[in-house]
């Protein structure tokens, strides 16, 4: 409780150019630097002959020498933008320990000139740290462009599936924990005292030998604070809406000015907060460094404050760019009540009502995957479509499997290219999930179509060749053609070889190009009618091309309550799901559900 007054004493002194450099900060990464980076990016694509991105081409783009030249020289600019930030904040932070007050030119003038010594070579290291290490392991600092990037929820079900690699993963995290806190004021010792990162880092370790404990202790607990915070504001606005409600019920406004004050109250505490990420976090550590340094008698080392070039005129355009802006939110906060009023701007969550889920190899979660009894559970739990993954086995016959070998799912060590189907039709594929469901079969692909059609469910029919193969592509072609199929099922393979051979074997199949990486004009990808894209790579930009190219676009694999509304957000047309019931919850809600009401009644837990 000290250490947090002393954090919220720290920064009262210079609040009011704090709160301008971060809102003005935020404001040029979003309207200027971050689409000029992601537009030198794409300059270096176009540079280097790359039209779009997929899992199939990334690794060669990476590798050309251009590219690596180039992202070397983007990502050091980056951390130089990210370390402007950084050093305005510990600047304004030590005039604050001083008791001294900034102006904004001063701070952004430090900051400036501080963060071009990362071009030193002796401090080049600072951006793996910037960009990276505190982003990835979320200390609180919000100034990383690529903080916000997390990894691929279906890499994480792979590595949460795999003991081994999860354990594996959580030694690297603590690793990079304890990296992190070795480094822990290095940024103030490079800030503050003038010296390159590699005498920083090593001032660093010493400075915090005796306290890791301690300090990691208070960097979660400010971590803590913040999120708490963010509650009561949540709760704070439900509040305010409910009692707007009971204002305005006998004008019939309760549901445009409550849900207008909730979700403008909601997009204002987010911004706040998250503006306050950085000042906070290094508001705690700067407690802890100047503590550290008066315990072990360490010299103070203080930046003394430049004469300030305000002048009083200056302070006067100060003043009214700051109400113009606090005008303009009005403004369009009165254009917005407007628009709800008169039925221009919907407050309700309205999605396509054509959106579909599709069940990941069937109902997995609850039957074994890829195996008749989890297609009927499926069907039973009201999916709209069933993913399912075919190969050849060593006769020609085409059956449902998604892993290349039987160990498993029947514990055979033995390649599926190895055995003949009626080898295969012997194995227990249902055991290895419960006992209940011993002697489940592998079915044939013939198999599920027959219950497809039966039932009136579709297919989403993924190819997963091996170089075994023989004529796979025509064989699953012909099958489809011979059942009059087409209509109710796609051919998807994350091979875009594979879709332009059954493109070739019958034109009336649609085919579906399943990615794990989607960046740039992947619709010159003719042979692929859809596309199916891991959800962490699925942005509303790739939304909007793919739907004005007349395509469609499936989120794969969807697995919880935020992920899945994500993708509703984004108006995607199809959730491949291991949890079927839960993904059809979600979308009923979004189309049926007020915003406000869903608070109220969470808030009241009814």
């Amino acid at each position: 409780m000290r250490k947090m007054k002393s954090v919220f004493r720290l920064l009262w002194i210079n609040w009011r150019t704090m709160a301008e450099f971060e809102v003005l900060y935020k404001l040029l990464s979003m309207t200027i630097f971050a689409p000029v980076f992601w537009g030198i990016f794409n300059g270096i694509m176009r540079l280097t002959g790359y039209e779009y991105l997929t899992i199939e081409n990334v690794l060669s783009f990476l590798t050309d020498p251009l590219t690596i030249a180039a992202l070397l020289v983007l990502f050091v600019c980056m951390a130089v933008y990210s370390m402007i930030d950084i050093g305005a904040v510990i600047f304004l932070l030590d005039q604050s320990y001083q008791g001294k007050k900034a102006d904004l030119v001063q701070t952004a003038r430090f900051a400036v000139r501080n963060a071009a010594r990362v071009f030193h070579r002796k401090n080049i290291l600072v951006a793996f740290v910037v960009l990276f290490l505190i982003p990835f392991l979320n200390i609180g600092v919000a100034s990383g462009f690529v903080g916000s990037i997390a990894v691929p929820e279906f890499i994480m079900d792979f590595i949460r599936g795999n003991w081994h690699l999860l354990i594996l993963f959580v030694c690297a995290m603590a690793a990079l924990g304890f990296l992190l806190l070795r480094w822990l004021y290095a940024f103030h010792y490079f800030t503050l005292e003038g010296c390159s990162f590699k005498e920083a880092r090593m001032r660093s370790v010493g400075l915090g030998s005796r306290s890791r404990i301690g300090d990691l202790a208070a960097l979660l607990g400010i971590q803590l604070g913040v999120s708490v915070l963010f509650v009561v504001f949540v709760i704070a606005g439900v509040w305010i809406a409910a009692l707007l409600g009971g204002w305005f019920s006998r004008l019939k406004l309760f549901g445009i000015v409550s849900a207008s004050v909730v979700w403008v109250y909601l997009a204002v505490s987010l911004l706040v907060l998250s503006a306050l990420g950085t000042p906070l976090s290094y508001a705690c550590i700067s407690i802890l460094y100047y503590g550290h340094k008066e315990d072990q008698q360490e010299e103070m080392v203080h930046v003394p404050l430049p004469e300030s070039h305000e002048t009083s005129r200056w302070r006067k355009v100060r003043y009214a760019v700051e109400g113009a802006l606090f005008a303009v939110s009005v403004v369009c906060g009165c254009f917005y009540l407007y628009g709800v009023y008169h039925h221009k701007v919907d407050i309700q969550i309205e999605f396509v009502r054509t959106m579909e889920v599709t069940a990941h190899r069937g109902a997995s979660v609850l039957y074994p995957e890829n195996t008749m009894a989890a297609f009927e559970g499926a069907k039973a739990l009201g999916a709209d479509w069933i993913e399912l993954d075919i190969q050849q086995s060593k006769d020609g016959q085409i059956f449902v499997m998604h892993d290349t070998n039987f160990q498993r799912t029947a514990g055979v060590d033995r390649n599926t290219w190895e055995m003949a189907y009626d080898e295969i039709r012997q194995l227990d594929v249902g055991s290895f999930l419960d006992s209940a469901y011993a002697g489940e079969q592998v079915p044939l692909l013939t198999e599920v179509i027959d219950f497809a059609k039966k039932n009136d469910i579709r297919l989403n029919i993924e190819i997963k060749p091996t170089g075994h193969e023989h004529e796979f592509e025509k064989q699953v072609a012909g099958i489809i053609e011979a059942e009059r199929f087409w209509d109710q099922c796609v051919v998807t393979s994350q091979v875009y070889d594979v879709l332009e051979k059954v493109k070739y074997y019958s034109g009336r199949i649609e085919t579906v190009y399943v990615m794990s990486l989607a960046y740039g004009d992947i619709n010159r990808l003719s042979a692929a009618d859809h596309f199916s894209v891991e959800a962490s790579s699925v942005t509303e930009r790739l939304v909007s091309d793919v739907h004005n190219a007349g395509k469609e676009i499936y989120a794969w694999t969807v697995n919880t309550q935020e992920s899945i509304n994500r993708m509703i957000g984004l108006n995607v047309d199809n959730i491949i799901t291991d949890d079927i019931t839960l993904a059809k919850e979600c979308i009923y809600l979004s189309k049926t559900s007020d915003v406000i009401s869903e608070y109220v009644k969470w808030l009241g837990g009814n």
